[in-house]
């Protein structure tokens, strides 16, 4: 059985780890890993919330989607209304059990009919199309769901996607769906690029991406790409009740959706749509992954809102992964800036699922073991729509041959390399002291979700890392005293190096979460650096805190422990990390180059915005998890136990020791009706 330490640590790997994959799909369209390993870390992920959830952190994967636009000379769009993701069904029980979830949240009788929509998933890159007037105003892609690229320009060359709607639509209507290559096209475009003796494409998943996320709109326009559309956002108005009449007007617009969508009325229709489609898979001129399911009715969608980066009222029914035999050639072991060892399996080219693949994730010491691999075994992996896939089973284990020992050093720097007690990954202990570290260190930092500087990549920070110009972040900002040096290196011109000077002086007052979360402490993330500057402002007040929290301060504790996301993992990784005398003078050092301004949270306009609410008792107009919902839409926090810190607490009938305390402490409470006034109020 799984532990509390366990799982701790556990959660703060996935986290980091599906954070990672969703950067190479989303942003970088360069996938390491298959859609069905990358299903599997987020499920374990689901599984270990569920068993543990006072472990649930705020930068959990099931509260992410998709991930920061990447660094592309498209300009950022502000999602008016957020993109959100799915989550994932594989077996029929889980999609019943999504119905009776519906059920529950909205007070339904176990046997109350719930119509939803099936349709076909297409494996796609997702897109949103903004009509004013019937008239298309902006086109961008999902990004991480509130940001993505504008490609206007683009769409005008996709098949699908009029510039002008047919009939009569709302003044604004945000069109969502899914920019795609059909099979036939990826095939004859895979054939143009060799002949030319250029890069092939992967998948036609990545050559809708790369096609679409160009800069020259001539480069797409070459490109056969194809809309289906399979939603909307922004809406000045919905002129429909359903999701299969709002999907048939959209339609009716000329903008096309899936032949495959139907409305289903029992499970058994649903799972019957779902076989049938599966059956039909390779037939279908596109590539899809599995099938989508959508409550019908619009107002309990609205009811049911979302939970982390999912609505509550859709689920996506995944179809199994592929499979192939093939020969491990290798094993290649690559060294993180958190000083992970990471195995890579180095493959005898396999065709599956209609992809050559050369590569697939070893994961960590553990699996290696777990499997029995040695080089030239012959293995079974499945692919589910990606490169790289996933090692299922060793086919020759028992077959005499040399072992295979995973490196008890550093490849790179010959330290140590071990792994901490209740933890799987293999790290080097060199540190700072790693070449690999240290370079992946200030690609961290100064990265898009993190410093974001403009023009100090890779390729310059290795090479003025190899020049002993940077060592440490603060040496970033002390480059300008080099401009004379770096424009006698080959490739730089003065107005280069200017535009790169500038970038970095125009970080000197950075947003204090991002210079946080670019420090690179372990398992704190964006979202985990965000909350903790919510709460302590700014950073020498956090680094107050994190120090008493490490002293033994139970006050201290206690505090960072009430931050949502904040669990004993990462109150131990602040002090740690401060602990550390190199980390202390690699702190102060930046900080006396850099002047960041105390954080500022924005809260909506509402009655409880910034305020702690504790819901006890029965709830007769909706289920606990709306109501919790409705809290977080306001900009309030859900607590589940009344404190000194509870602002309010709402009681329904059959409130307990709750209420009495909250009586004791003098909190203000108020009934369920009361409670719906306030929500009506924010609108």
């Amino acid at each position: 059985m799984t532990t509390e330490a366990e799982a701790a640590n556990e959660l703060m790997r996935l986290a980091k780890a599906i954070a990672h994959h969703d950067r190479r799909y989303h942003a970088e369209d360069a996938p390491e890993i298959s859609d069905a390993e990358y299903d599997a870390l987020v499920r374990r992920n689901a599984e270990l919330e569920a068993a543990f959830p006072h472990l649930v952190r705020a930068n959990s994967p099931n509260r992410k989607v998709g991930h920061e636009v990447s660094a592309s000379p498209l300009s950022k769009v502000q999602h008016e209304v957020r993109m959100m993701s799915l989550d994932n069904a594989f077996a029929d029980d889980e999609v019943a059990e999504f119905l009776a979830r519906v059920r529950r949240f909205l007070n339904l009788p176990a046997d109350a009919e719930v119509a939803v929509t099936a349709e076909d998933k297409i494996d796609g890159l997702s897109c949103s199309l903004r009509y004013e007037e019937g008239r298309l105003v902006r086109a961008a892609t999902r990004g991480d769901g509130m940001v993505g690229e504008d490609v206007t320009a683009n769409v005008a060359h996709v098949t699908g996607i009029p510039q002008m709607l047919r009939g009569k639509a709302p003044a604004l209507f945000e069109i969502r769906g899914e920019v795609y290559m059909a099979k036939q096209d990826f095939t004859a475009l895979n054939a143009a690029q060799q002949e030319r003796g250029e890069r092939l494409f992967a998948t036609p998943r990545n050559a809708a991406a790369g096609s679409l996320r160009q800069k020259d709109a001539s480069v797409t326009a070459a490109r056969p790409l194809r809309f289906l559309a399979h939603g909307w956002g922004a809406a000045s108005e919905v002129p429909a009740a359903s999701q299969v009449e709002m999907m048939r007007l959209i339609e009716g617009w000329g903008v096309p959706v899936s032949p495959d969508l139907v409305r289903c009325t029992s499970l058994e229709q649903m799972l019957h749509h779902y076989r049938s489609i599966g059956e039909r898979r390779a037939a279908l001129p596109y590539d899809i992954d599995g099938v989508v399911y959508k409550v019908d009715r619009l107002d309990w969608q609205a009811r049911l809102g979302s939970v982390g980066k999912a609505p509550r009222w859709g689920l996506a029914h995944k179809f199994p992964a592929e499979r192939a035999e093939t020969t491990l050639e290798a094993i290649d072991v690559q060294v993180g800036r958190t000083g992970k060892l990471t195995p890579v399996g180095r493959l005898s080219g396999v065709l599956v699922g209609g992809v050559t693949v050369f590569n697939v994730t070893l994961h960590n010491r553990d699996e290696i073991g777990r499997l029995g691999l040695r080089i030239g075994d012959r293995i079974i992996i499945q692919r589910a729509g990606d490169v790289i896939p996933q090692v299922v089973e060793n086919l020759t284990r028992e077959v005499p041959r040399e072992p295979y020992y995973f490196p008890d050093h550093c490849p790179q720097c010959a330290s140590e390399a071990v792994a901490e007690e209740g933890e799987v990954d293999v790290r080097c202990t060199g540190g700072l002291v790693c070449p690999a570290q240290r370079t992946e260190r200030l690609r961290h930092f100064v990265s898009r979700a993190a410093l974001d500087i403009e023009g100090l990549g890779e390729k310059t920070i290795a090479e003025f890392f190899a020049l002993g110009w940077l060592e440490n972040p603060a040496d970033i900002f002390r480059l300008k005293a080099r401009r004379a040096a770096i424009l006698e290196r080959e490739g730089w011109q003065e107005k280069s190096v200017d535009n790169l000077l500038a970038a970095i002086e125009a970080k000197r007052v950075p947003d204090a979460a991002r210079l946080l979360f670019g420090l690179g402490i372990r398992h704190v993330g964006a979202v985990t650096a965000r909350d903790l500057m919510k709460r302590f402002a700014t950073l020498p007040r956090l680094r107050e805190v994190a120090d008493l929290a490490h002293g033994g301060d139970d006050d201290a504790r206690a505090e960072l422990l009430t931050i949502d996301g904040v669990g004993p993992v990462v109150v131990e990784a602040l002090g740690d990390f401060f602990h550390e005398p190199h980390n202390r003078a690699v702190w102060d050092d930046l900080l006396g180059e850099l002047d960041p301004p105390p954080y500022v949270v924005e809260t909506r306009d509402s009655a409880v915005a910034g305020k702690t609410v504790v819901f006890t008792g029965k709830l007769e107009t909706m289920s606990r998890d709306e109501a919790k919902a409705q809290a977080e839409r306001l900009g309030a926090r859900s607590a589940g136990s009344v404190s000194a810190k509870t602002d309010l607490v709402v009681a329904g009938p059959g409130a307990g020791s709750k209420l009495k305390q909250a009586a004791a402490l003098g909190i203000e409470v108020i009934d369920e009706a009361e409670w719906a006034a306030i929500v009506s109020a924010a609108g």
